[in-house]
């Protein structure tokens, strides 16, 4: 039985897995989708990123999971590549989803070399917070107006200080068993830090022909992807 721990990106919380999850319970396994600190119910408690990676950590930890397959969207990517480390043999696979990969030293905004000083300006107007996207940033990532005003609609201000601290890793991330879903309507290669990761034997690559945010756009597909990312670790 795999124990998949889902965390989703910026702006979101645990409830954003709500249609992915019934696939993989359906096939018997567990499921613990995971909302991070400063988010969803868990506005108003201080985050940086190392809280982020301790939110993870805490969540294997406490329920004593084993044979976990930890999957991190977009910015959950950073903080889930920091956590491996941490959970040790109880790790089975991370599952990147179109996300950000950690570098040490590195922050989430270090990789975004045209659009970091929009970020930050954007933290800075809004008290520290980096505020949801608005209707027209979803357009064009196969999300219908229903899945759009949904995702939106839950989504709350995401924690400043977990764009801007730096990670800090041990050991290379290509030793990981590791699986990378690119959502090719968000941008059809992956950037140039996970390709030189996918050359690794350790990881592999699937595509899934939708946008940023597949929870909400392809569930089934996604947790179809997830089943067959457990059942290659058998």
């Amino acid at each position: 039985m795999t124990q998949y721990v889902l965390v989703a990106g910026a702006w979101l919380g645990a409830w954003a897995w709500r249609d992915v999850e019934p696939g993989l319970r359906a096939a018997g396994h567990g499921v613990h989708p995971l909302t991070l600190s400063g988010l969803a119910e868990k506005q108003g408690v201080a985050a940086g990123q190392r809280t982020h990676v301790q939110d993870i950590v805490d969540v294997v930890e406490r329920l004593d999971l084993r044979d976990v397959v930890l999957v991190g969207h977009s910015y959950a990517g950073i903080p889930v590549g920091q956590a491996v480390e941490r959970i040790g043999d109880r790790l089975a696979r991370v599952v990147f989803v179109d996300s950000n990969v950690p570098a040490d030293g590195e922050s989430f905004v270090s990789g975004w070399p045209d659009g970091r000083a929009a970020v930050e300006a954007a933290v800075a107007d809004h008290g520290g917070f980096w505020p949801p996207p608005a209707a027209a940033d979803c357009a064009d990532q196969g999300l219908d107006d229903e899945q759009i005003a949904r995702m939106l609609a839950g989504a709350t201000p995401h924690p400043g200080a977990t764009l801007t601290e730096p990670a800090a890793l041990k050991r290379p991330l290509n030793l990981l068993p590791a699986t990378y879903v690119k959502c090719l309507l968000d941008w059809p290669e992956p950037s140039p830090a996970v390709a030189g990761l996918l050359t690794s034997d350790r990881w592999e690559l699937v595509t899934l022909d939708t946008g940023h945010w597949p929870m909400f756009s392809r569930p089934r597909e996604l947790a179809r992807i997830l089943l067959d990312v457990a059942e290659k670790d058998v």
